[in-house]
């Protein structure tokens, strides 16, 4: 009786590359732990589709391929450490734990970028102090991976993350800033509004915003009040609101929409032309909030909003996740002496909620 899989190992020695590809991805779809093996040896091979194929079989064994692939992080080869890292940030598990945090301190910043993303998914405490001196790498995809890393492993990575809010380089603030916003975290809404409002580098405070916008935590809602005025923090403190989804801030979105209570100062939005400013972005980011929130109070902004060209879609993506609520504001539109533009998109919020001519 013949042995699929051996046959395809067999066939990883063949003279021809596209054979020797043709097994890689065969073994794949068979998935028996027979192949891990072989397979790590063809992460050697000549031709770049070998190597690519191989790598997506033993992705395809997952748990089976791990304790090899952890091996293979000490290779002499960089390709293959390469590989191998870039393997395990898809299938890693704790079995791997320990070579996973060596890695962590390669001369190659792909190993490093990768060993970071494995050790996301593995979110053991362990690798905290040997993931944090990471947000200083040189290179950011290093840098996000770690972030994202610290994230996932959560509210025990706080305590460093807050360390880390403290330190003289920006960068390293900033992704200290963007992890706390990742863990969703309630402990970390305190010290995200304490670098907002403190913080002497711009990126940081803006990326604060975002974090506070991502946690969704009420308690910062009116402290993003207080940035609706300020140039440049104007638009992120909106999309914050929006995305804390908290009723209070419904009739600020409106007079934000209604173009009330402008800041003084309105930077041009590069590329668009002297009549387009930050402004005309953030009330279309404003928009998005209303239809986020989904508060009925602000439908008739809503509606009116779908006459302006740069908010006209956004309106009617927000009318839309009100359903048959907008229907009667809507309706009278069809007639009135609006331009065929805003008719349409009139009809196809109309048709998004579930309306049609005829029918009730």
């Amino acid at each position: 009786m013949q042995d699929p899989v051996a046959e395809q190992i067999a066939a990883l020695k063949d003279e021809d590359w596209a054979i020797r590809e043709e097994a890689a991805t065969l073994l794949g779809g068979l998935k028996d732990p027979r192949a891990v093996c072989p397979l790590i040896s063809i992460l050697r091979d000549r031709d770049r589709s070998v190597r690519e194929a191989a790598i997506v079989a033993l992705t395809s064994i997952g748990e089976s391929s791990v304790p090899a692939l952890g091996a293979c992080l000490t290779d002499p080869e960089l390709s293959v450490q390469e590989a191998a890292s870039a393997i395990l940030g898809s299938i890693a598990d704790a079995r791997v734990f320990d070579p996973l945090v060596r890695a962590l301190r390669s001369s190659d910043w792909i190993v490093r970028m990768h060993a970071a993303k494995a050790l996301s998914r593995i979110k053991d405490p362990g690798s905290i102090h040997s993931l944090i001196p990471l947000l200083q790498d040189k290179v950011k995809a290093v840098r996000e991976e770690t972030s994202s890393a610290l994230a996932a492993i959560g509210e025990a990575a706080i305590p460093a993350l807050l360390e880390m809010l403290t330190h003289q380089d920006w960068l390293v603030r900033l992704h200290a800033v963007e992890s706390l916003g990742k863990t969703k975290s309630q402990k970390a809404v305190e010290p995200l509004l304490s670098a907002l409002f403190n913080d002497g580098d711009s990126a940081v405070r803006e990326d604060a915003i975002r974090a506070l916008g991502e946690i969704r935590d009420p308690q910062a809602v009116e402290f993003l009040f207080a940035l609706i005025k300020e140039p440049g923090l104007r638009t992120l403190a909106v999309e914050a609101l929006g995305r804390i989804g908290d009723r209070r801030a419904v009739p600020i979105l409106i007079e934000v929409v209604a173009g009330e209570h402008l800041p003084e100062v309105t930077r041009s939005v590069a590329g668009c032309g002297d009549q387009w400013n930050e402004e005309v972005i953030t009330q279309a980011a404003a928009v998005r909030a209303l239809g986020a929130i989904g508060d009925e109070s602000a439908l008739p902004t809503l509606v009116a909003a779908l006459e302006p060209t740069f908010t006209r879609a956004e309106a009617a993506a927000a009318l839309a996740r009100f359903g048959s609520k907008a229907i009667p504001l809507l309706l009278p539109l069809l007639t009135g002496p609006l331009d065929e533009n805003v008719r349409y998109h009139v009809k196809e919020t109309l048709a998004l909620v579930g309306w049609r001519a005829g029918r009730v």
